[in-house]
């Protein structure tokens, strides 16, 4: 019995969404306070107002790849351009996706150091999303942008959860 070939326009079709989705890859940053005897009190980041995505969210300094680019260098563009400070990419602490309209976000989450500087927003470039306030603070003030539908806040407390089932603190 001869099996038919599949149907080559319906192929097509079913394929079509995964070729019009394109990924756009990202860096999320844990910067905790340098100042502060709490390893959960971290930099946070306030999206701008008229932010198309998270309107006025809490989340973490992030920013995309650009062509060519190492992750050092967009830890270092998030530090230089967004928030006017000299940063330095720590180890991997989560990584996820989420599909967004247009494209699907690619994530990681790094730790990051605060090398030089005190955190000022806008930062000074042009072409990337500047924040409209920052603060040190509990990362459990990320649960509203989580919420929201914020990817580095829910893997921030997901990364945070992960801890406490390594240390049993949780059940």
């Amino acid at each position: 019995m001869r099996v038919p070939s599949p149907d080559p326009s319906r192929r097509a079709a079913d394929d079509a969404p995964a070729r019009r989705t394109r990924a756009k890859r990202s860096v999320a940053l844990v910067v905790v306070d340098p100042s502060a005897d709490d390893p959960r009190r971290w930099l946070l980041v306030r999206r701008p107002p008229d932010d198309g995505e998270l309107p006025g969210v809490w989340g973490l300094p992030a920013g995309s790849f650009r062509d060519g680019e190492r992750e050092r260098d967009v830890v270092e563009r998030i530090g230089r351009d967004k928030l006017n400070v000299e940063l330095r990419p720590g180890p991997e602490l989560a990584t996820g996706s989420a599909d967004r309209p247009g494209y699907r976000l690619e994530m990681r989450l790094l730790g990051a150091s605060l090398v030089r500087g005190t955190p000022r927003v806008p930062g000074r470039a042009d072409d990337v999303t500047q924040y409209a306030d920052w603060s040190w603070g509990p990362a459990e003030r990320l649960a509203t942008g989580a919420a929201r539908g914020s990817l580095c806040c829910r893997l921030a407390l997901e990364s945070i959860a992960d801890e406490s089932d390594v240390d049993g603190e949780k059940g």
